[in-house]
């Protein structure tokens, strides 16, 4: 659908220039095409033939973090994440698609041991310095320009993904009658696997089974990057395997995923046949911090003596409106003091895979988040996205701060 179907939403834009307080670009490069204001602006000359498309658009169009602050500070609410989308997709149908794209989202996330045996090569390249010597020579900037810098954000990979060490299937619980189904993210899966283990672990204590899916990805990456069919088609992948009549709720650990599986009815038109289907999966689908709100929660775990804060994704704030829950779940940890931090939901720069290309940008919104952090004198540091998790342990890392951060299934 061409972006023109939307230019009654674009032009809401009064250009009042409050987006420019909460953009979290805009605050640290002072550039107008990076607000949404600027954005909105340079979508509205595009419909109205003053701008053409054209490969010289790619920046303004990609250093949006999609972070959503911009709506919630906005009087008309105008979603200027989607409207972006949307004219990724636009520019990707006159642009095309870039190879290493095509690579992940048609080859690699469709396919979960595809993917595991791509992590490993990852692993191995990585841990054995392979990669270092690969990025002086300039091989590994197909996968973005940033790619070499970007690098150390990771620290150590996983030799091995979570679902190579737990088997994919049904695993008995301990709780009360009650069929789970554990969505398994990408980034759990490959890189931050305590948090996994955790989360299962936590499902199996308060259920009688829990389903360790075999789902591939979500999505949510080609969704951001403007390629619908791509996010369409790994959705429909996943429907089968989701089937509301198996299970009474679906969990997954990751609020990058739950809030794109609560999407995916929109990605289907009324006539297609998985519409329904997607629309009984978002029903059921539950981010782990509101799940676990809603038990009565033994907690095996204690904190005693430490301060804890909280970091909202924004995929779980914004996008999800969940913001009581992980704080009542910390603040009932034995032994924990829970202090909160300055702009808590203030994007961390993480956004997937965002430091591949914008590197500079991406460490100017996450010291941003650190000076935030160092305020709190907290000892612990939690959140509910992997990505997010990544991005704030190199924070930690790069200003040598003596705080573990943790997803809060670690935490419980």
């Amino acid at each position: 659908m061409s972006i023109s179907t939307y230019y009654d939403a674009i032009a809401q834009c009064n250009r009042c220039g409050f987006c420019q307080v909460a953009c979290p670009v805009f605050r640290s490069t002072g550039n107008e095409s990076g607000v949404a204001r600027g954005r909105l602006a340079l979508l509205r000359a595009l419909i109205e033939g003053r701008l053409q498309w054209s490969k010289e658009l790619e920046e303004p169009l990609y250093d949006c973090l999609l972070c959503g602050a911009c709506t919630s500070n906005c009087f008309p609410a105008i979603p200027t994440s989607d409207l972006v989308i949307k004219a990724r997709s636009e520019y990707l149908d006159t642009v095309g698609r870039k190879s290493i794209h095509r690579l992940l989202f048609d080859k690699l996330l469709p396919y979960p041991r595809r993917l595991h045996l791509a992590a490993r090569a990852v692993a191995l390249g990585k841990n054995s310095g392979v990669s270092e010597l690969a990025g002086a020579l300039g091989l590994l900037r197909i996968f973005g320009r940033d790619f070499t810098r970007a690098e150390q954000i990771l620290g150590r990979f996983p030799a091995q993904p979570l679902r190579a060490r737990f088997r994919p299937g049904v695993y008995r619980g301990q709780g009360r009658h009650l069929r789970l189904a554990y969505f398994v993210g990408c980034g759990i899966d490959t890189i931050s696997q305590a948090a996994g283990e955790a989360t299962l672990a936590l499902l199996r204590r308060f259920s009688s089974s829990v389903h360790l899916l075999d789902n591939n990805c979500c999505g949510l990456p080609a969704w951001s990057y403007g390629d619908l069919a791509a996010a369409r088609h790994l959705a429909a992948r996943n429907l089968p395997l989701l089937d509301g009549g198996r299970f009474d709720a679906i969990v997954t650990d990751c609020s990058s995923c739950t809030a794109f599986i609560k999407k995916y009815p929109l990605l289907f038109t009324d006539n297609d046949p998985c519409r329904d289907k997607a629309r009984d999966v978002a029903s059921r689908t539950r981010d782990v911090a509101e799940w676990l709100a809603a038990e009565v929660i033994p907690f095996s775990k204690a904190l005693d003596g430490k301060r804890v804060t909280f970091h909202d994704p924004c995929h779980a704030s914004r996008g999800q409106g969940i913001i009581k829950p992980p704080r009542d779940l910390l603040r009932q940890i034995p032994g924990a003091e829970f202090v909160e931090m300055h702009e808590a939901d203030w994007c961390c720069g993480g956004a997937g895979a965002y430091a591949l290309s914008h590197f500079d940008l991406a460490m100017q919104v996450l010291d941003r988040k650190m000076e935030n952090l160092k305020k709190t004198g907290a000892d612990v540091l939690v959140t509910t996205c992997p990505a997010c998790t990544i991005q704030l342990s190199y924070g930690v890392r790069r200003h040598s701060l003596n705080v573990k951060v943790q997803h809060l299934t670690e935490v419980i």
